[in-house]
């Protein structure tokens, strides 16, 4: 795991001092080791984090003839395969590294490479005589990469973080990014918080022409949910033994390291797995950590030692578990990782994944994860909702709006982590048409809310409906039924927009490599090709995954119901951070320089604090932005 940095036709002659500088913003990703590549044109960075052949992964590196040269952030899965069928044409290698193995599969397939990996990467590979470089990304979205490009010049970095540091990239916003990451926690590939900055998406490749400063886009594979593709003639049983392989066959790659490595146990269906079959896998205990809280609607440390307590009953090498208490109300520490996230993100998530990750490299460098399971295998309540919703839909609306809409007035809005929040929120989202549902559930700040908050900073912008942006993925899904619709615009949009940045930003700032076995594209492909009537068994979510692996799950992890991984901002805006809200929400940029109004924004506080309402969501929001501002000002002051 690593960054990665690079710099062509730079305006001036600082591009060595520059690269350096960029990649000494983001040393953390890889505290092991740098290196440079600088000439005429181009300068490439790297910062390593050690993890396979520790003492021959020295980046850049060449091949053979040093005609080309490249710089990884990642890790490939297959490459030992890979490695002896190119030995076996007689290509010839000077490390056990897998980024030796990309390079070479370069020269022999050209940017066809990226068809025969199976990993998570970002990478950067520069053709010194045809004078043209190769950008490329893996196809969940796991490892970041964000580029600005004006006529021949290119430079790109692994996170904005660096990017940023090069005074070259504009800082000009993009207003539509805010208008979009006010509903959506996160601002969407392939667009920043900068106007003229990019991310690659996922699954993409970019090709630049150095000399013409010509750039080419293209995506290079897609999940496929079509009618065409499913299988059918698979028998439910039949189903659960294929399923069972391929992801023991993706955890056992993701073993592959020269450092230790351990697991997140969250006492989850998803966590569990992965950390039972590591078991399975090792001849050594396995290391799983786990985080708990003293809020008792947050703490999940009764179920991950339940699932100790299963797994250790009947194996030879008991794991070595390690857990953590943890209180994360230090709000310095938020003001970090928006440091290290480098744009506006607000999934308040980061928090505990930060803590843990933090804890986790104390003892491993390497931890294997959960996450994707859930777009997989149908295991979001909002999809169980969107499913049955549309019984409900054979109502006329004035009927849905007495049957529904009272109750929901008189409820009001409690938060999540409440039964009567969450009641809330489901009557509302049975109020409102099929076609705006989903976005209706999933926003955190209604289009009507965004217009009233906005200030003159606003006035002459135009915007476009942040629905737009899922549905555009939504209407252009390969999926037939409704709700693996929605999962295919969760894979392409949340999942690489929100859960995997979280996982690579708030881990990668601990200097700790996260994998996840239910991202290896066979197992993703394999999930899309099930019925949905695999995946969902009356209101049972993930029933093909958890049939799958019934004989290793204790029976309260197989029968509870999801549970996010958060933090109670509704209670800490009331209390513990309440002073430090109202000071940057109502002293701040946001009303200081015409961003918002700041008698809205004192409504809003007002609501929360008087417990009329929970606005804990909008005004986590607003604070993550009030503190990029602040940030953005202290940078520019040097």
């Amino acid at each position: 795991m690593c960054g990665i940095a690079g710099i062509i036709n730079n305006s001036d002659e600082r591009g060595e001092e520059l690269i350096h500088t960029m990649t000494d913003a983001i040393w953390y990703r890889g505290p092991d080791d740098s290196g440079y590549f600088i000439d005429e044109n181009v300068a490439l960075g790297h910062r390593r984090l050690a993890v396979i052949d520790l003492d021959n992964g020295h980046q850049p590196m060449f091949n053979a003839d040093k005609s080309l040269v490249i710089v990884f952030n990642g890790e490939i899965y297959n490459h030992v395969q890979l490695r002896k069928e190119l030995e076996k044409e007689g290509y010839q290698f000077n490390t056990h590294c897998d980024t030796e193995v990309i390079i070479q599969l370069y020269a022999k397939y050209g940017k066809d490479c990226v068809k025969r990996l199976n990993g998570m990467f970002a990478f950067c590979i520069y053709d010194i005589k045809q004078k043209k470089l190769l950008l490329a990304r893996d196809r969940m979205g796991q490892k970041p990469l964000c580029y600005y490009h004006k006529g021949k010049q290119l430079i790109f970095c692994s996170v904005l973080r660096g990017l940023k540091q090069n005074p070259d990239v504009p800082r000009e916003y993009n207003y539509q990014g805010i208008h979009d990451y006010l509903s959506l926690q996160y601002i969407p590939s392939p667009y920043t918080i900068y106007k003229k900055v990019f991310k690659l998406p996922p699954a993409h490749l970019m090709e630049f022409d150095i000399v013409a400063g010509a750039v080419k886009l293209e995506s290079y594979w897609g999940i496929d949910f079509s009618p065409a593709a499913k299988t059918n003639k698979l028998t439910f049983s039949n189903a659960q033994v294929q399923l069972r392989e391929l992801i023991t066959a993706a955890v056992r790659r993701r073993l592959m390291a020269d450092v230790p490595y351990g697991a997140f146990l969250s006492g989850g269906v998803d966590s569990s797995i992965i950390t039972g079959i590591m078991m399975k896998l090792c001849d050594h205990s396995v290391k799983a950590f786990t985080i708990g809280f003293n809020e008792e609607s947050y703490d999940e440390r009764a179920y991950a030692e339940e699932v100790v307590k299963t797994f250790n009953a009947d194996s030879k090498n008991p794991l070595e578990y390690y857990v953590k208490v943890i209180n994360p109300q230090d709000f310095e520490v938020v003001k970090k990782l928006v440091r290290h996230y480098g744009e506006p993100y607000s999934d308040a998530s980061m928090l505990p994944t930060y803590y843990l990750s933090e804890f986790t490299r104390q003892n491993v460098t390497v931890a294997l994860s959960g996450d994707g399971a859930d777009e997989l295998f149908c295991g979001y309540e909002r999809y169980l909702l969107m499913h049955y919703s549309k019984c409900t839909d054979l109502l006329p609306m004035p009927l849905r709006r007495f049957f529904f809409g009272l109750p929901a007035s008189l409820i009001g809005n409690k938060g999540d982590r409440t039964f009567a929040g969450r009641l809330h929120r489901t009557l509302h989202a049975l109020l409102v048409s099929k076609d705006v549902r989903y976005i209706n559930i999933i926003s955190r700040f209604s289009e009507m809310l965004k217009k009233s908050l906005y200030g003159e900073r606003f006035a002459d912008f135009r915007f476009y409906p942040s629905d737009e942006v899922i549905s555009s993925i939504y209407n252009s899904a390969s999926a037939e039924q409704d709700v693996e619709k929605i999962m295919e615009t969760d894979l392409a949009s949340y999942l690489p927009g929100d859960i995997l940045t979280k996982v690579d930003i708030a881990s990668m700032a601990c200097s700790l490599e996260v994998r996840n076995p239910f991202l290896d594209h066979e197992v993703v492909e394999f999930a899309a090709s099930l019925p949905f009537k695999f995946k969902v068994r009356r209101v049972s979510p993930k029933y093909v995954l958890k049939e799958a692996f019934a004989d290793m799950l204790p029976p309260e992890v197989m029968k509870r119901s999801k549970r996010g991984f958060g933090v109670p901002l509704d209670n800490w805006f009331r209390g513990a951070w309440h002073d430090q809200l109202y000071e940057h929400l109502l002293e701040g940029k946001l009303v200081n320089d015409g961003f918002f109004r700041r008698d809205v924004i004192e409504q809003l506080l007002s609501e929360h604090s008087g417990r009329k309402t929970d606005n804990s969501y909008p005004l986590w929001s607003m604070l993550i932005l009030e503190l990029f501002l602040e940030q953005e000002e202290e940078h520019a002051l040097g």
